[in-house]
C-alpha cells in the first residue's frame, strides 16, 4: 500500500519548506505507518534545511512527531493500529551501546538519524513522482501528514494525553531533561547553571526543579525567557547581554562555582565560560551543536580540579522507558511543557520557522 501524502519538502540548502505531494514506500517488516497529529520544530531541522549538514536534499525533515498508528509491518510487536505514539530517534538495536541501554550512542546513529536520508539497507522511504527524496530523518521524517516510521523510533504513550502537548518530548525536551537527570544527577544542595533558555535549556530548568538542587541559574539574552525560566523553577537568572557572566556566577555561587552546567547555545565562547565557571569536580554537559569541525580552547590547568566535560546526544535516554515517564509528568502537571509550546497549522510551517528564528516562539508545534 503506497500512500500519497502532503509533506514539507526542502528542495536545497537554504530553501524554504514547501508543501508537496510525496509517496511513502511500503512499510518494511519493522516499520509502521503513522498518521501525524503534531510535530515539533527543532533547531536541528533548521540546521539541516540551511544546508549545514550533509543530509541529501531535496528531502523531508521533522523529528519530534506524535500521532496514531495506522498500519504496522509484519514483525512489529510493540505497537498496533490505533495506538498513540511519540516518535523519537532510531537505532540499530544490536550494537554494544544499544544493548547497554544507551541507544543515543548507537554505532550507526549518524547515518540512521541525521545524515543518511535512507534506511540502513540504502533504500528510500519517500519519493516524489518516482524520484527518491531524502527521508528516514530520525527514522520518521514527520513533517508530513503521514509518516513511515522505524519501529525503534516509536514509543507508545497514554492516549489520554493530547499528542500536541507531548510531541517535543522526542528530541528537545528529552535532551534537556536527560542532561540533568541522566548525566548531572544533581545531589542535595547542588548548583546548576543552564546556558541558553530555549526549549532545551528550559527543559533542563524544569528537570532541575524536580531534583534536590538548591540553586538553578538560567542564562540568556532575552528577558521574557528569563522570566519564564523563573516561573519554571530557576532560582536565579543572568542576562548575558548586560551582565558579566563570570562575575554573576561567582556572586550567585559565593565563589564556589557551579556543580553542573548545561550548555545549549552551541556558542564556543559560551561553552568556554561555562567550563571556567565549574566548581572543582563539576561537570559541563555539551548539548548545543555548532557546525561540524568547530573546536574550543580550554585552560588545561583549570581542568585539573576534577572538572568533567561530557558531550550529549538526546539526553542519553532509553526512549521506551524515559518518554512514557515524561508523558506522565506532563499529564500530572509536574512538567509544564505547555508553557514552551506555540501551535501552528502544518501549512504555516514557514511562519513557525520565522518565529523560532526571531525568538518569538520557544517550541513551535505543527498541528495536522
Amino acid at each position: 500500500m503506497s500512500i500519497t501524502t502532503r509533506a514539507a519538502v526542502v528542495e536545497s540548502g537554504g530553501a524554504p519548506f514547501t508543501l508537496a505531494d510525496v509517496q511513502l514506500d511500503e512499510p518494511g517488516p519493522h516499520e509502521a505507518v503513522v498518521r501525524m497529529v503534531a510535530t515539533g520544530l527543532c533547531h536541528t531541522d533548521l540546521g539541516v534545511a540551511s544546508g549545514g549538514l550533509p543530509f541529501p536534499l531535496p528531502g523531508v525533515l521533522g523529528h519530534e512527531g506524535a500521532g496514531v498508528v495506522e498500519a504496522v509491518g509484519p514483525a512489529v510487536t510493540g505497537v498496533a493500529p490505533g495506538d498513540h505514539v511519540v516518535l523519537s530517534f532510531t537505532s540499530c538495536g544490536e550494537c554494544r551501546n544499544c544493548h547497554g541501554g544507551h541507544p543515543a550512542y548507537c554505532a550507526t546513529w549518524l547515518p540512521l538519524n541525521l545524515i543518511g536520508g535512507r534506511r540502513a539497507d540504502g533504500t528510500s522511504t519517500i519519493n516524489r513522482d518516482g524520484t527518491p527524496l531524502g527521508g528516514h530523518f530520525f527514522g520518521q521524517s514527520s513533517f508530513a501528514e503521514w509518516a513511515l516510521v522505524d519501529e525503534r523510533s516509536l514509543v507508545k504513550v497514554d492516549p489520554e494525553v493530547p499528542l500536541t502537548s507531548v510531541a517535543p518530548l522526542g528530541c528537545g525536551v528529552q535532551t534537556g531533561v536527560g542532561a540533568v537527570w541522566n548525566v548531572l544527577k544533581p545531589t542535595t544542595g547542588s548548583t546548576l547553571v543552564v546556558l541558553g533558555a530555549g526549549a532545551v535549556g528550559l527543559s533542563a530548568v524544569m528537570a532541575a526543579a524536580l531534583t534536590s538542587a538548591t540553586r538553578i541559574v538560567a542564562v540568556d539574552r532575552i528577558g521574557e525567557r528569563l522570566s519564564l525560566a523563573r516561573d519554571l523553577g530557576a532560582t536565579h537568572t543572568v542576562d548575558a547581554g548586560t551582565a558579566d557572566l563570570a562575575e554573576a556566577l561567582a556572586e550567585i555561587t559565593d565563589g564556589q562555582g557551579a556543580d553542573g552546567v548545561v550548555e545549549t547555545t552551541g556558542n564556543v565562547g559560551v561553552l568556554r565560560q561555562g567550563v571556567d565557571a565549574l566548581a572543582a569536580r563539576g561537570t559541563l554537559v555539551v548539548v548545543g551543536a555548532p557546525p561540524f569541525g568547530t573546536e574550543v580552547a580550554l585552560d588545561v590547568n583549570g581542568l585539573l580540579g576534577g572538572k568533567r566535560i561530557v558531550g550529549l546526544t538526546l539526553g542519553d535516554a532509553e526512549t521506551q522507558s524515559f518518554i512514557p515517564a515524561l508523558v506522565r509528568l506532563v499529564k500530572d502537571g509536574r512538567l509544564p511543557l505547555h508553557r514552551l509550546i506555540s501551535t501552528y497549522p502544518f501549512a504555516e510551517i514557514d511562519q513557525a520557522v520565522r518565529d523560532m528564528g526571531a525568538g518569538k516562539a520557544i517550541k513551535p508545534v505543527l498541528t495536522f
